[in-house]
């Protein structure tokens, strides 16, 4: 069965670039640009893990991450955090993300981290 992925990232050219990564992974791929459009998004389409940046024009990918935990639906599925500018024990702390990858990032680290979020 093929995984699910909701990827939540303001730059188009790295979102665009995840997308292609995981679609080429045989991932069902959801992305958004923002907090607002990710949070109108489908939610009968339940993903098999979040891959969340940390600095958002609209918000902040850390209170995402808490705002999914706090969540009846969502309270199961791993959150991975990403970010060029965030140190990963502080993302842990602040909101219990299962993974964090920093930018630039390594495509093979990329896609080992979000399976291994998954299967976790």
């Amino acid at each position: 069965m093929m995984k699910k992925i909701c990827v939540l990232e303001d730059d188009n050219d790295i979102r665009e670039l995840l997308e292609m990564i995981f679609v080429s992974a045989g991932f069902d791929v959801r992305a958004f640009s923002s907090v607002t459009d990710f949070f109108a998004r489908d939610s009968s389409v339940i993903p098999d893990v979040f891959l969340l940046d940390v600095m958002l024009p609209d918000g902040n990918g850390v209170d995402v991450c808490r705002e999914l935990h706090s969540l009846k639906d969502t309270s199961h599925i791993p959150v991975v955090m990403m970010s060029a500018n965030a140190n990963s024990e502080q993302i842990f702390a602040k909101c219990g993300a299962t993974g964090f990858i920093s930018k630039p990032f390594d495509i093979a680290y990329m896609l080992d981290t979000v399976n291994e979020a998954i299967y976790a």
